[in-house]
């Protein structure tokens, strides 16, 4: 039997390489709520799907307390670290007490925001696939709980709410799977914008537009 091979962890000079590739491509003003989430290790998953598709940051408005408010204390949870698979380390995540609170937060740095839910009354409501996320500067894109959803509060507070069309006898998804879906949609709407726009308002085109995948390497043979 071969001997396992332990994977060595990336260099410094490695990981600066990687982190010049991707910077261009980061959505910027583009963050993701997730609101009283009731399992924790599920905030892993989300901040591992906010990491891979660019999105700048991960909010959490967590009334429990089951989040530390230090982010380097959050990082070094096992917990939140494994189902990340390590991108806490390299995100930003940020806990509020209440969902205002974090509304509050949001409205003062000029965001505006969208809920996403399966069904909501009394809202205006779009499929993910018929909104133009590109629309405001700054966008928050808000999750709801595995158990319960979204809070009403939240899409008083909401412009909007999103959701993702589904055409099986069953008409829910994780939060993993629902947060990847989404983020994903709004995530490549705006790395497209940024290609071809350099300010808002679709004013600065660019003459030549910025590319919104990152090449693959191509292995040198000898």
């Amino acid at each position: 039997m071969e001997d396992e091979v332990e994977e060595k962890p990336a260099s410094k000079k490695s990981v600066r390489k990687r982190a010049d590739e991707i910077a261009p491509f980061r959505c910027k003003n583009l963050i993701a709520v997730i609101e009283n989430p009731s399992d924790v290790k599920n905030i892993g998953t989300v901040i591992r799907n906010v990491n891979a598709l660019g999105v700048e940051k991960v909010y959490v408005v967590d009334p429990r307390r089951s989040l530390p408010d230090d982010w380097q204390e959050l990082r070094e949870r096992k917990s939140v670290s494994k189902t990340s698979v390590s991108a806490v380390k390299w995100t930003f995540v940020r806990r509020f007490d209440s969902t205002d609170d974090c509304f509050d937060h949001l409205e003062k740095k000029g965001f505006k925001s969208v809920v996403t839910s399966p069904h909501v009354k009394g809202k205006s409501c779009i499929f993910l696939h018929e909104g133009d996320f590109t629309r405001h500067a700054k966008l928050a894109v808000w999750f709801g709980s595995e158990a319960i959803g979204i809070s009403e509060r939240a899409v008083e507070r909401s412009e909007m709410c999103v959701s993702i069309p589904m055409f099986g006898m069953i008409e829910s998804l994780n939060l993993g799977t629902s947060s990847g879906i989404v983020l994903y949609e709004v995530a490549k709407q705006r790395r497209e914008y940024q290609s071809t726009f350099r300010m808002r308002g679709r004013r600065g085109e660019r003459a030549h537009p910025l590319p919104t995948v990152i090449a693959p390497e191509v292995e040198e043979t000898s």
